[in-house]
């Protein structure tokens, strides 16, 4: 094997090229194979409740019943999340991304990193440069103007939106629409292989308690229940201090149960999503050479290849710490069982087996890959911020409780 150099990344960038870049790792729950592991959760479609994502893959040729443990959108927003951090540490080369960034007078601000639709956010829409409408402003408007065949002014203004892909989905005509042209995922081979229907597999259920070593029990008269909301109600969601104003109002005369406030024991019950047993858990990511090669950024074709070969290593230089971070969420916690399988495509059938992609060398290729853009396409790469300052109707029409 040998290490992945930036004359092989420009070549795949040029007509003709490698189709893909991939990484696959073996994963095991940290506790070992008999460790159940928290998928990732969703919302059904009809019903009430959470569920898991459960699919048919095809595991060494053998179709087989998996689990999605951290879908393609997770993976991204965990491969920005590092980006974000690395650039609040100033650490270069990442420190040099151009962004755009919101800022509200409370001091809350976000990059169009940080934001779920990236270059094309309602948070940035709705938001004012110099007392006017960022709609209106030439370096954003050229951004959203711009097409596949030439986006200098989006690589120049917010480039994650090239890599990680943006939809200006909510513009009358001319929307901006680019797929993601690095996917990933991590899937895990459920244990149990009897179910031969993917849609009839239940989620295992787990109980759910709280423990009160002072009160098991709190029960409190209206009048007392309502002195404990108004002491705490300036810290409390609108929607929970309406639910314990109509507990007090249903109290009438009588007693009812503090737990709303946290107070007293709760009995464990079954209605909780439980753990997954899985017999292998595989991370995979593709970074697509083609889909990088459908734009054109106005350098002509030197020009345009180092412009697509800086995307490619600011893709990977996000990927090596996302993927050196196995943090997904509460009682899910992996290792790696092995060293990543990274192939570059040779075409035709053939691939070039390369050493994993540390940070290391991701940042030494994208080091390159910024100085060659620099001088072939002549790329403004140097940290720069586009302000935007956040409008306050957003702020001051926030509703706390839309997470729960």
């Amino acid at each position: 094997m040998s290490t992945l150099n930036f004359n092989q990344l420009l070549e795949a960038c040029r007509p003709g090229g490698a189709a893909t870049l991939t990484s696959v790792t073996e994963l095991v729950a940290a506790e070992g194979s008999h460790g159940g592991i928290a998928p990732a959760r969703f919302v059904p479609a009809r019903g009430s409740g959470a569920t898991y994502c459960y699919e048919q893959r095809f595991i060494d040729g053998v179709a087989a019943n998996c689990v999605l443990v951290d879908g393609k959108a997770s993976q991204l927003n965990r491969i920005e999340d590092e980006i974000v951090k690395a650039i609040a540490d100033g650490t270069e080369p990442l420190a040099l991304t151009p962004r755009i960034v919101v800022r509200y007078a409370d001091g809350t601000s976000a990059s169009d990193l940080e934001l779920p639709h990236r270059l094309y956010d309602g948070h940035i829409r709705a938001g004012h440069v110099d007392g006017k409408s960022v709609t209106e402003h030439p370096t954003y408007r050229a951004a959203r103007d711009a097409t596949p065949a030439d986006v200098r002014p989006i690589l120049e203004l917010a480039p994650a939106a090239l890599v990680l892909g943006g939809w200006d989905s909510t513009r009358r005509a001319r929307q901006g629409r680019y797929r993601s042209a690095l996917t990933g995922d991590i899937i895990g081979e459920l244990a149990d292989q009897s179910e031969h229907d993917i849609d009839s597999i239940r989620p295992p259920r787990r109980g759910g308690a709280r423990s009160d070593s002072i009160a098991a029990s709190v029960r409190l008269t209206g009048k007392q229940l309502e002195d404990l909301l108004v002491d705490q109600e300036a810290e409390l969601s609108p929607k929970l201090a309406t639910k314990i104003r109509e507990d007090v109002k249903k109290s009438k005369n009588g007693r009812t149960s503090a737990s709303t406030l946290g107070l007293g024991s709760i009995p464990p019950t079954l209605e909780n999503l439980g753990l997954v047993a899985c017999r292998r858990i595989i991370r995979s990511h593709v970074l697509s050479f083609a889909a990088l090669r459908q734009l054109r950024f106005g350098a002509g074709p030197d020009g345009d290849a180092a412009c697509r070969a800086l995307l490619g290593a600011f893709a990977l230089a996000g990927l090596a710490r996302a993927n050196a971070e196995l943090n997904l969420r509460a009682n899910c916690n992996l290792r790696e069982a092995a060293q990543p399988r990274t192939e570059l495509d040779a075409r035709y059938g053939q691939v070039i087996a390369l050493d994993p992609i540390d940070i290391k060398t991701a940042d030494s290729l994208l080091d390159e890959a910024i100085k060659t853009a620099r001088s072939t396409a002549g790329i403004r790469w140097e940290g720069q911020v586009f302000e935007v300052i956040g409008n306050e109707l957003i702020v001051d029409n926030a509703d706390a409780d839309a997470e729960e």
